[in-house]
């Protein structure tokens, strides 16, 4: 039975992995603690692999804090960058395929079609920088790969948007939510579930992939429907991206196109609201 490590597994996406693992009953992933596999440190990640000899490593290891990168952009290089060229390398000496999560964030949001994989990358933030230098130092190491790129992760796991809005929303009537930023919330657990699909097929498809749930929605009506389907009687207010200032600047629009990793692992993937559905029930 091959090994699959798993870096950064107390995040949302790590942990995610480890819940879709044991309803699917998928043996050999392992989760070390980041005392024992921290991405920064080589000789530790040598060790690591010296002992699992992994067929897979993935990365879910990421700095996202998108406003302190601005302040700290060499500890979010560091971890963006030079954690996936580690990775990367000892995938490429041990023969293990590295799967690495990247962003939308590695996108100006300019535009207003759905994103391709071949379509320019130009980051308009420090954290999308690091993430899409990180991307670029793979595939010279590590031939076998899968990079995907994901957007507006949340689950029942860790801290992310759903859970703020349901917290705020037991303590406040109104919000008021960004409505020109669009793009595609992500169930992390069915991006777990898209990563363990590809581990379990063994696919050979190697490359750079867009993972998201499908269609598209802005901050604003996200959080609307958020309120909508858990019942709680809020307000949202709809508001200019330059009403709510940030360090950092987000993509406008940033909308993924799935065709390549659907036809590529023969997957289909649930509508945003649909997977919404499903968190909010397991939340309650």
């Amino acid at each position: 039975m091959s090994t699959t490590l798993v870096f950064g597994a107390s995040g949302q996406l790590g942990q995610c992995l480890a819940h879709v693992a044991r309803e699917r009953g998928m043996q050999g992933l392992v989760f070390p603690p980041e005392a024992q596999a921290n991405i920064l440190n080589p000789e530790g990640l040598r060790e690591l692999f010296a002992q699992h000899r992994p067929a897979y490593a993935i990365n879910c290891a990421a700095y996202t804090a998108v406003d302190k990168a601005e302040d700290e952009v060499a500890l979010a290089r560091q971890v963006n960058r030079d954690g996936a060229e580690n990775l990367a390398r000892l995938c490429g000496e041990f023969g293990a395929t590295l799967v690495q999560i990247s962003t939308d964030f590695v996108f100006a949001g300019t535009g207003n079609q759905p994103l391709v994989e071949t379509d320019e990358a130009a980051p308009i933030s420090v954290y999308g920088l690091t993430k899409l230098e990180g991307e670029q130092v793979i595939p010279a190491l590590a031939s076998q790969h899968f990079i995907l790129r994901t957007s507006w992760l949340y689950s029942e796991f860790a801290g992310n948007f759903v859970k703020t809005m349901l917290r705020l929303g037991r303590e406040r009537d109104e919000l008021r939510v960004i409505w020109d930023q669009v793009g595609t919330p992500t169930y992390a657990i069915d991006l777990a579930g898209c990563i363990l699909h590809l581990i379990d097929t063994q696919s050979t498809a190697y490359g750079l992939y867009h993972y998201s749930n499908e269609g598209l929605t802005s901050w604003y009506d996200f959080a609307t429907a958020i309120f909508e389907l858990s019942g709680l009687p809020v307000k949202t207010v709809p508001i200019r991206t330059a009403e709510y200032p940030t360090k950092a600047t987000r993509p406008a629009y940033s909308v993924m196109d799935k065709s390549k990793v659907k036809q590529a692992l023969n997957i289909t993937i649930p509508h945003w609201r649909a997977s919404l559905q499903t968190c909010l029930g397991r939340l309650e």
